[in-house]
């Protein structure tokens, strides 16, 4: 067995068990750094696939900014352990009953799945030897896939506008800034500018 065959099996073993742990640990911050192991440990089969780009964007994106994200915010919470784990006998048969379904459409998926022989061609050909992995990402993306991609980041923009207007509470007492009204204001009312000595009052 090559060395690269087993730098996959034990990245892809380390992957599939942080993956599970990260359902199955109890405390929510032990998941997140599961989470955050799997992002490693799949960025590395990303290097070995010769993709190092994804593999980059995999450790700043998600380990850098989503990861740490949900770290802080679960450390933030003030989350009741005790009563978390009152609901699980209660809603068990449903998570069971959902996860048997899961499981017979990944079988499905999976039985029914099979190359087409366009793509086995595609396997086949060397790749060029003067175009890099990221060029080769660039010119796929932004040639064959641009409207697809600018359709993934307007629903993507869609998102955030959503969950910035649905989280918006006004509450009285704070005091907030109203661009309308300082730029409808005339010039009676409008703030003056003066240059003052050192040592002497306006």
């Amino acid at each position: 067995m090559s060395l690269t065959a087993i730098v996959f099996y034990v990245l892809s073993s380390v992957t599939v068990l942080s993956a599970v742990m990260v359902i199955a640990a109890r405390n929510p911050v032990h998941s997140v750094l599961f989470l955050i192991l799997a992002f490693f440990n799949s960025a590395g089969l990303f290097v070995l696939l010769g993709a190092e780009l994804l593999a980059m964007l995999l450790v700043i994106v998600y380990v850098g900014a989503v990861a740490v994200l949900f770290l802080f915010v679960v450390m933030m919470l003030d989350i009741n352990f005790v009563r978390l784990r009152e609901g699980f006998l209660r809603y068990f048969p449903i998570g069971v009953l959902i996860g048997a379904v899961l499981a017979a459409e990944l079988v499905f998926v999976v039985g029914t799945w099979a190359m087409s022989p366009e793509m086995a061609g595609n396997l086949r050909q060397p790749t060029p030897e003067d175009v890099t992995n990221t060029r080769a990402l660039g010119q796929l993306i932004y040639t064959d896939y641009v409207f697809v991609f600018q359709t993934a980041g307007m629903i993507l923009l869609t998102a955030m506008i959503g969950a910035i207007v649905l989280t918006l509470r006004k509450r009285p007492g704070v005091k907030r800034q109203n661009i309308a009204q300082q730029l409808a204001r005339s010039p009676e009312t409008a703030i003056e500018i003066k240059k003052v000595k050192t040592g002497e009052g306006i």
